[in-house]
This record gives C-alpha cells, sequence and structure tokens, in this order.
C-alpha cells in the first residue's frame, strides 16, 4: 500500500528577472533559494491566525534542492509547496519548482523549519496555526 501524496500547501506563480540569470545565462542556482523563500512567505502570509510573533518565529534549518533543469529568462514558473512531515517544534516542507504549466520539472527538494522565541533562540512547539494549515 503506497502512502497518499502530500497535500499542497501553495502553488505559487514567480516571473524569472534578468538579475537572477549567472554568467551562463541560466539562473543561477542561488536564486533557486530565493523563489523557495517567496514561496513560503506567500504560505505563511496566508495562513488564518498567527504563526509569528514576538513570542515565536520560524527560522530556516536546512534546505535541500536537486537542480533537475537549467531555468532559461525569460521564463514563468511555479513553486509548489507540500507539508511532508510535522514535529513537535519543526516542520518539513517538500518543494518542486516547475515551469507555469508543470510540463518541466526544474528542482525538487526540502526544507526544515524551526519555530523559536526569537529572545532565546530556542525551539519552541509549533504553533496551532501552522498546524491546521498543514492539516
Amino acid at each position: 500500500m503506497s502512502e497518499p501524496s502530500p497535500r499542497l500547501l501553495a502553488r505559487v506563480p514567480v516571473t524569472v528577472r534578468w538579475r537572477d540569470l549567472d554568467a551562463y545565462n541560466h539562473v543561477n542556482n542561488s536564486s533557486f533559494l530565493t523563489f523557495l523563500e517567496e514561496a513560503r512567505l506567500v504560505w505563511l502570509l496566508g495562513i488564518e491566525g498567527d504563526w509569528r510573533t514576538a513570542e515565536f518565529s520560524p527560522v530556516l534549518a536546512a534546505s535541500q534542492i536537486n537542480f533537475r533543469e537549467q531555468i532559461e529568462w525569460p521564463a514563468e514558473i511555479s513553486v509548489e509547496l507540500h507539508c511532508t512531515k510535522l514535529g513537535n517544534t519543526s516542520m518539513t516542507l517538500g518543494h518542486r519548482i516547475t515551469s507555469a504549466d508543470g510540463s518541466k520539472l526544474h528542482s525538487d527538494g526540502s526544507v526544515v523549519m524551526v519555530w523559536v522565541n526569537p529572545a532565546t533562540g530556542k525551539p519552541i512547539p509549533l504553533p496551532a496555526a501552522v498546524r491546521v494549515a498543514c492539516a
């Protein structure tokens, strides 16, 4: 019996900018992280309830990217986010960057986000709003 696919949390369209290119005239690997960050923020801003306050805030603990196919300019792409694991203080978001129409897979991978108390830097339990958004 196979496991069900993780639920899609967000699909965020992104326009590739000229500044995202490198000397080889394709999107630089560091820009992929920016695309992922933008998609995470779009998702987080859409959550009903508090996901960040003076007492708690998310930080990126790890990121992993598999580069599958170059992105050339001009391009419209889509960033998909899925919750693949919910822990006590952290969550793992799977991600895919595809062409806007979904016909090309440019990258996939995951990131781990940990919620911390900004004053202490210590992990805290995931906010209820984040758990609900991933359910």
